[in-house]
């Protein structure tokens, strides 16, 4: 709390500790401050490790944690993840561009075809043949009876037969405030790319130039 007057504080804006104790952890002596009750609102998490990238590691994962329940705190829609929804919008794109005229149909079709990343992202990275695991997952969405289709990448089973997966069931989602402000900053930095009207050349730098070599080496 920021105390925006001078004098005394009150017990009330010092706070109260029920324990205040040094204790060693590791090599390093840290002063704790324990609540014993369960109406306290901060935590430290100590995070020790053999390592520093096996620290850092575990440090992001429980920010990535920590982020995320912060996201459905503050929204607790979810979308299907997996790549489920990525596939659906641009499948759904797809048929958008087929029906608009003129030269707008084929930035439509380069944004679905920008959504496609994710899923195919996931599949390169479980092993899986890329191309047929993304076909057959774009033939089910278009295909599928029940919209949005809950159809996305099977990461745990390299086999091109078991790819894919009903993710709803499988209880895999994404947070959907994530999920859109990342579409939102994604296309916004597209925007600010193609609104570049002016190239910057790299040229050599200023200065003296080097002497040539003799051409008259020979008569010398």
């Amino acid at each position: 709390v920021a105390m925006t007057r001078l004098g005394k504080p009150t017990p009330e804006e010092v706070g109260h500790c029920d324990f205040v104790e040094t204790v060693e952890i590791g090599s390093d002596r840290c002063t704790v401050f324990r609540q014993e009750g369960d109406k306290t609102r901060t935590a430290t998490i100590v995070v020790r490790g053999g390592t520093q990238n096996f620290c850092d590691d575990i440090e992001r994962a429980i920010d990535d944690g920590v982020n995320s329940v912060k996201a459905l705190a503050r929204d607790g829609r979810l979308v299907p993840g997996a790549g489920a929804t990525e596939i659906a919008m641009s499948s759904k794109l797809q048929l958008k561009a087929d029906q608009t005229p003129g030269l707008s149909q084929y930035a439509i079709k380069a944004y679905a075809e920008a959504l496609e990343v994710v899923p195919r992202s996931l599949s390169e990275s479980a092993g899986q043949q890329t191309i047929e695991v993304i076909s057959n997952l774009i033939a089910t969405h278009a295909n599928a009876t029940s919209h949005p289709c809950p159809t996305g990448i099977n990461v745990d089973d390299s086999d091109t037969d078991h790819a894919l997966m009903d993710v709803v069931n499988a209880n895999i989602f994404d947070s959907y405030l994530v999920k859109s402000w990342a579409l939102k900053h994604a296309t916004d930095a597209a925007f600010t790319i193609l609104r570049v009207d002016e190239i910057i050349m790299a040229k050599q730098a200023g200065g003296p130039k080097p002497r040539g070599a003799n051409k008259n080496w020979d008569e010398e």
